[in-house]
């Protein structure tokens, strides 16, 4: 692929209105956007999500800007490799990670879409040319601002609404909700907020026909979600638990959910993403993409691995300016009564603005072929 540089471009953004989630309120969001230039001066985009603090996963930003920055770019520049699924094989021996890790493939797998000429969702096997998709509403102070904020999305056309819940803002909220939308594609993410010793009150929310609940109790509490799934009728779908080919297997082994929710920077990036997707079909589990408050960058390849066969549920990939005041590609991502076009330009499908960029810029670092690794332990 004659990679010759990359870059690392850390950003500030305000977030459109303020997201809460059972870990707390964020009103901005630090946006890791990853570059990978080739010889002929080709450029392919990636993004690192991680969060700003370790409490959706144990990796958090400064840590996967130093793994990118010391080890994975470098290691990759210099291992020459033909084809993007080579940036796991250079990097298979760092543990975890995976969101640094992703950033990076993900630019690679950009880079290398464009340089065939072809859209990146063609160059992974997707089938549509285009993807329903839903919206995730954090908590707003009361219950009546959240069933306010669902009706405006559903009149706005998308094709399933999540919302956030916690212990002691579940059934009541959810109770609330049907009371105005009987009938709309309707899912809670409780982000591991919940307890086998909760059961009586997951068991509750039976009754409101919820086309899933995600991720209710903790990410490596694998069993106790099977438990949990023989015990009630609502859908258990898995999130934070997926984390690796491994763990999706897992889970289907031990019947743990019904319905897979697949984060490509969970999983390591799209090569993991691909066997999980390979793996959750040949099972009949069916899968949807989750989302990290990502820019654009982030957003498209969402899109590109949503058009794959088994992705049969609505993801969380909503309009740019759902959550940004301006979003730092063009076009942004735009969906239409809950319908995302697919793309069919080459790669992503999308340029940075790079002066839009260079507004919520922090800091910027360049990466050239031939540097070293910080490593102490040598091959």
């Amino acid at each position: 692929m004659q990679l010759q540089s990359a870059a690392i471009y850390r950003l500030s953004m305000d977030l459109v209105s303020p997201f809460t989630t059972s870990f707390g309120t964020q009103d901005k969001r630090h946006v890791t956007i990853v570059t990978v230039t080739d010889s002929t001066g080709l450029v392919g985009y990636g993004e690192c999500v991680s969060n700003e603090d370790p409490l959706y996963t144990e990796e958090f930003l400064d840590a996967s800007i130093i793994a990118m920055k010391k080890y994975f770019i470098p290691l990759v520049l210099n291992a020459d490799i033909s084809h993007p699924n080579g940036v796991s094989d250079v990097l298979k021996n760092f543990k975890r990670n995976n969101m640094g890790k992703a950033g990076l493939e993900g630019a690679v797998w950009d880079l290398y879409a464009k340089q065939l000429g072809k859209p990146l969702h063609e160059v992974l096997g997707g089938v549509k040319s285009s993807v329903e998709v839903g919206v995730s509403l954090g908590l707003e102070d009361t219950d009546e601002a959240v069933v306010a904020r669902v009706s405006e999305k559903v009149s706005e056309g998308y094709k399933r609404i999540k919302v956030k819940i916690k212990p002691g803002r579940d059934v009541e909220l959810i109770r609330k909700i049907r009371e105005v939308h009987p009938d709309v594609s309707l899912m809670a993410d409780a982000n591991s907020a919940y307890t086998l010793d909760d059961i009586v009150v997951l068991r509750q929310l039976d009754e409101f026909n919820l086309m899933m609940i995600e991720q209710p109790l903790g990410h490596d509490d694998m069993l106790d979600h099977a438990a949990l799934q023989k015990e009630i009728r609502t859908p258990v779908c898995l999130d934070e638990s997926i984390d690796s080919f491994k763990a999706a297997k897992d889970a289907i082994a031990l019947d743990a959910c019904k319905i897979i929710n697949l984060k490509i920077a969970r999983v390591g990036g799209i090569t993991e993403s691909l066997r999980i997707h390979e793996l959750a079909e040949a099972n009949g589990i069916p899968m949807w993409c989750g989302g990290m408050l990502e820019a654009g960058v982030g957003r498209m390849h969402n899109i590109a691995i949503t058009t794959l066969s088994n992705f049969t549920l609505p993801g969380d990939t909503a309009s740019s300016d759902r959550y940004w005041h301006k979003d730092i590609i063009v076009p942004p991502v735009v969906a239409r009564d809950g319908v995302v076009t697919v793309s069919d330009e080459p790669g992503i499908g999308a340029e940075i603005d790079w002066a839009t960029l260079r507004e919520y810029l922090v800091e910027e670092i360049v990466i050239e072929k031939g540097t070293a690794p910080d490593m102490i332990f040598s091959e």
